[in-house]
């Protein structure tokens, strides 16, 4: 058999796939209809079927019948399923009604911006005195993690809850306010619990940020890895590393299966040792949908080595994707689901081609190694850039460095692991690991600080579009053969460089002259996160730099600052210091709250080393901005009750000028804010209040009538905590405040003028 006819069989169950993709997504985007949408790709498979026995073409005709068929029998999950669903999506929670759910622990506990966070199946939930039985997933986030709450476990949770888009495979998000474990994880998923949790142990000594990439490489659990490190390994394309995937079962697999073949194992024996050991390696690093979709794939790979078939690598994925959308329709709305089976085929279709081009102007080996990253970087940066407008130039090259180190990194930490019962033998192992997972490290830092690692890009579908283009034309000038073509796709690709690069300066321009020119205070749109512009004279103040650089750049570009007088870190959150860099060296005054960890202690000493002072602030400092006057209202100085973190944010107003008097409360809880109400130093009306915690539920009705806001700043982007809730916005709305949200309006100016209190979105009206 050729290699072209080949790769035309290989192609033969994509079609299947998307279809399958196609069916699964409309199931889930209109649950309500999924039954009708099953009913309609049945009734198509059976016409298929009539067709393929009487047509002239049956082979074709059959293949379609099996597409309808995986369409129709993910939508018929959904329809299954709906019901239990919408039994859980009914429960009476509106208004922040206080709800206890009893639940089972089906994900790993993973760090969010505000504690933790894990997917759980409902048992029951009781609201008042009356408890209903009722099965359905939800996702959870506490503050705080009980001691023994892993997966595995049952837990009684007891908060306030919302409803979940309806695309989402969780029907409610759960902020639990309080949350105690019924019973621990038992069996396997105890044991497996144990280890994970050894590991970390185990590596807690090893310098950082290296140590806490060895649990991340080995069992995916990325609780030890710093905010900073995580940003580092999104900015160079390297934070798929610490997520199970393929590539992880692959590398266990292949070691299991090559042990059995040097035992002199019949083929089938080898497979089965491969797959219990992947069955192994699933337990422990947790069977949640990301792990077990790596798995299923990894499977069907097996299984393909079992009939002999290794050759047929699109066959096994499309094949796999069926699988999984069967199983878990709701993976066709997940971006992470995506990307894998995206990476995984580019690297199928395309890193040969490419390896072949390249080899005309490199060595062979070196151009094979370069392949295998470049064509997923071509793949995967297209959807991307739905997640961030940037195109990292430097996540071919890391990848390049830290790719060898990676396997290295993942069987030592397993290994340590497995080697937990000897103390000794573990730390030894855990120490060898650090080594590849400090050159990880160290990668990622150096790409990310790199002049130029990443530059903007289009935003939204022409940003999809656009990076597809250039990366099919950048495919073709390294693979194709034809000199024509070649050139053809030089031409191309610098259309496509030339149109991008004007776009960026020509839109920057076009967005400064439409700001007005009598702001006086403006909340940037960053993204889920918090950065806040307030200019008096010739001086601004900025509060908070929200969560990445590149945002928080192009807004100061808009409105045309280039210094910072007065910098305000409201506390150390990612999504509230994160895009520190983009005012690295333009900032004169840094002022802070508590400082709760090394990670901010670092960042200071970066700004002290650029030039800037910095100055601890609490309740009672005050100060000027340009014919304005500024003062700290909170924390309170040295607060055993609030020590740092949200409840510890700066809250600053600023007063007595022609900027209209604004207060600015961080992410604030309703508790602090009574604290601060009961304080007394609140002792006006403000026209502007920045909501605080981008609209969360936790917020005290009366503070809000105390304030009484005329514009309430909500800054807020696309998050999964249900921000801004429906509670805050009706607290807004009795007090008659105009709401402007960054999510929808882009950034937001507002000044006084004659007319009074004037208000500016950059984009349509809410």
């Amino acid at each position: 058999m050729s290699v072209r006819t080949a790769r035309r069989r290989d192609l033969r169950l994509l079609p299947v796939a998307l279809t399958a993709w196609a069916g699964a997504g409309a199931a889930i985007v209109f649950p309500a209809h999924a039954m009708v949408v099953a009913v309609a790709f049945w009734v198509s498979v059976v016409l298929a079927l009539a067709i393929a026995a009487r047509g002239s073409r049956p082979t074709t005709a059959a293949l379609v019948a099996v597409a309808f068929a995986v369409a129709g029998g993910a939508a018929s999950h959904v329809a299954f399923v709906q019901p239990a669903r919408d039994a859980v999506a009914g429960l009476q929670i509106t208004g922040g009604r206080s709800v206890t759910f009893e639940v089972d622990v089906v994900g790993k506990i993973e760090r969010s911006a505000t504690g933790f966070r894990f997917d759980a199946i409902t048992r029951s939930a009781t609201i008042g005195r009356q408890t209903r039985p009722l099965s359905a997933p939800v996702l959870v986030r506490i503050q705080e993690r009980p001691a023994g709450l892993d997966l595995g476990a049952r837990a009684v949770a007891t908060g306030t809850a919302f409803r979940a888009d309806a695309a989402d495979r969780e029907v409610l998000v759960v902020e639990a306010s309080t949350i105690e474990l019924a019973r621990p994880p038992t069996g396997p998923l105890a044991a497996a619990a144990e280890l994970r949790t050894g590991l970390v142990d185990a590596v807690a000594g090893l310098p950082d940020p290296g140590a806490g990439l060895v649990p991340g490489l080995a069992v995916g659990d990325t609780s030890a890895v710093t905010d900073d490190l995580d940003q580092q390994m999104k900015a160079s394309s390297l934070s798929h590393l610490t997520a199970v995937s393929g590539a992880n079962c692959a590398l266990v697999v292949g070691i299991a299966f090559g042990l059995a073949a040097l035992c002199g194992a019949r083929r089938g024996i080898r497979v089965a040792a491969g797959l219990l050991t992947l069955v192994a390696f699933i337990v422990l690093v947790s069977p949640e949908p990301s792990v077990v979709r790596a798995g299923v794939m990894a499977a069907i790979a097996m299984l393909g080595v079992l009939l002999g078939r290794i050759g047929a690598g699109m066959s096994i994925l499309s094949a796999s994707v069926c699988v999984l959308l069967i199983l878990d329709p709701w993976l066709a709305a997940s971006l992470g689901f995506a990307l894998s089976a995206v990476a995984t085929g580019s690297l199928l279709l395309f890193a040969g081609p490419l390896a072949d081009g390249m080899s005309r102007w490199m060595p062979a080996p070196a151009a094979l190694a370069l392949s295998v990253p470049l064509a997923a970087q071509l793949a995967c940066g297209p959807l991307l850039v739905l997640i961030e407008p940037t195109v990292p130039l430097v996540g071919v090259l890391a990848n390049l460095l830290a790719g060898p180190a990676a396997p290295a990194a993942t069987v030592l930490g397993l290994l340590a692991c497995l080697a937990l019962p000897v103390p000794v033998l573990a730390q030894g192992l855990a120490a060898i690991a650090w080594l590849p997972a400090a050159w990880i490290a160290g990668t990622a830092d150096l790409a990310a600080r790199l002049p130029g690692a990443s530059v903007p890009w289009l935003e939204g579908m022409p940003g999809l579009i656009a990076l597809a283009a250039t990366g099919a034309a950048i495919g073709a000038v390294i693979a194709a053969r034809r000199d024509r073509l070649r050139r053809g796709a030089a031409w191309v690709l610098a259309g496509i460089v030339v149109v991008v690069a004007v776009a960026g300066p020509v839109r920057a321009l076009l967005d400064r002259t439409r700001v007005p020119g009598d702001w006086a205070i403006a909340a940037c749109e960053v993204g889920q996160g918090d950065a806040v512009l307030i200019r008096s004279d010739d001086a601004t103040m900025l509060i908070d730099t929200g969560p990445e650089p590149g945002p928080l750049a192009a807004c100061l570009d808009r409105f045309a600052i280039d210094r910072i007088d007065i910098l305000v870190f409201t506390h150390f959150d990612m999504d509230h210091r994160g895009g520190a860099d983009a005012v690295m060296g333009a900032a004169d005054l840094v002022m802070h709250g508590p400082v709760p960890d090394p990670e901010a202690a670092h960042l200071l000493a970066r700004f002290t080393a650029s030039g800037a002072q910095t100055q601890e602030v609490s309740a009672g400092q005050s100060g000027t901005l340009g014919e304005c006057r500024w003062r700290s209202l909170w924390p309170k100085p040295r607060d055993p009750v609030y020590p740092a973190g949200n409840d510890a944010s700066v809250v600053v107003d600023v007063t007595g000028c022609r900027v209209p008097d604004a207060i600015f409360l961080g992410d604030l809880s309703a508790q602090p804010q009574r604290s601060l109400l009961a304080s007394g130093v609140i002792d006006r009306t403000y026209a502007v209040v920045k909501v605080a915690h981008h609209g969360s539920a936790d917020q005290d009705d009366a503070f809000y009538r105390d304030l009484d806001p005329r514009v309430a700043l909500v800054t807020v982007g696309e998050n999964t905590y249900g921000h801004p809730r429906d509670e805050i916005l009706e607290i807004l709305r009795e007090e008659r405040a105009t709401v402007a949200r960054t999510d929808r309006s882009g950034d937001i100016a507002v000044w006084r003028d004659g007319a009074g209190l004037q208000v500016w979105r950059s984009r349509e009206k809410e």
